[in-house]
């Protein structure tokens, strides 16, 4: 081999770093795909509702515009569902779902579900908005309305606390 084609070991191991750093810029990238694809995935969530109620259709709606991938079931005996899973009678509203391991009740906005997912706080069995507040997700109202309502948190101690408040 003549002295012009030989790689010095200065260059063999630049040449290395270039490989390497390539390497692991395209992990890097790769990864962060991974984790933007997983973020845009639509998050499950289950929903009982009754076939008849034009807000819940309503609610299943705007969670399913907002990230979410809803999939309902029509249900006659609602309260024995609300029962089985804890949730307490003060703060019943139409529907109930669940999404991951929490209880959903009434016209949650979507965005106090994908924050109460993501934050994961110990302790909370779920969120409810109580009624049927207008202006909720849901019950939109002609001219805009809006009643102030608190997103409620509770909990299987039987404590509540506010998670957010609108309107």
């Amino acid at each position: 081999m003549t002295e012009d084609r030989m790689l010095t070991r200065r260059d063999w191991i630049v040449t290395l770093g270039r490989i390497i750093a390539g390497g692991t810029a395209v992990a890097a990238i790769a990864t962060l795909r991974a984790r933007s694809a997983d973020a845009a995935a639509p998050r499950k969530i289950v929903v009982y509702k009754d076939a008849n109620c034009g807000c819940c259709k309503a609610w299943v709606t705007h969670l399913r515009g907002n990230g979410f991938a809803p999939v309902a079931h029509d249900r006659v005996d609602m309260d024995a569902l609300k029962d089985s899973l804890g949730v307490p009678l003060a703060l019943r509203s139409c529907h109930t779902a669940v999404a991951g391991r929490y209880v959903i009740e009434g016209h949650v906005p979507a965005r106090d579900i994908a924050r109460l997912m993501k934050t994961a706080p110990k302790g909370i069995t779920g969120l409810a908005v109580p009624g049927m507040p207008a202006g909720s997700p849901g019950m939109e109202m002609p001219g805009g309305r809006v009643e102030r309502y608190d997103v409620i948190a509770f909990h299987g101690t039987g404590k509540t606390s506010v998670f957010a408040s609108h309107g």
